[in-house]
């Protein structure tokens, strides 16, 4: 006598949130890439951004330069672990982006619609992030 076992299969709820796992993934990863490149482009060259007068939050742009670097590695990695739907890259994955957020908006004078664009994807990480819970992925 043999047991069979029969597969559950998946229902609407966890494949949107396998999908919307994978979406905060894909723009977690995208976004800290783009924060490297950006922190490149401030630590080696700082006249590529346009610095403004009377700004209440100035800042060296070498030493944003480093910030925005060092959270472009850390949202990589986070997206690497978010592609193996892990509960701690989730829970990292909202901080990273919320600091993301916080990084551009004081960095918004210096490169605005570009901050505007990475302030409104990491908002949409973190929403996919927080919609599709992780009891769903189980059969």
């Amino acid at each position: 006598m043999t047991a069979t076992h029969t597969a559950h299969a998946p229902s609407t709820k966890q494949h949107w949130a396998a999908g919307l796992t994978a979406f905060a993934a894909v723009m977690l990863t995208i976004t800290g890439l783009l924060a490297i490149f950006r922190g490149i482009m401030a630590i080696a060259q700082d006249d590529v951004f346009v610095n403004t007068r009377n700004y209440v939050f100035q800042f060296d742009l070498t030493g944003w330069g480093w910030v925005h670097l060092a959270l472009g590695v850390v949202a990589v990695i986070v997206g690497m672990g978010l592609f193996r739907m892990s509960t701690w890259a989730r829970v990292a994955g909202v901080g990273i982006a919320g600091l993301v957020i916080i990084a551009n908006f004081l960095s918004l004078p210096y490169y605005p619609v570009w901050s505007v664009v990475v302030i409104a994807a990491s908002g949409f990480i973190i929403w996919a992030l927080c919609v599709g819970r992780e009891d769903f992925y189980g059969p």
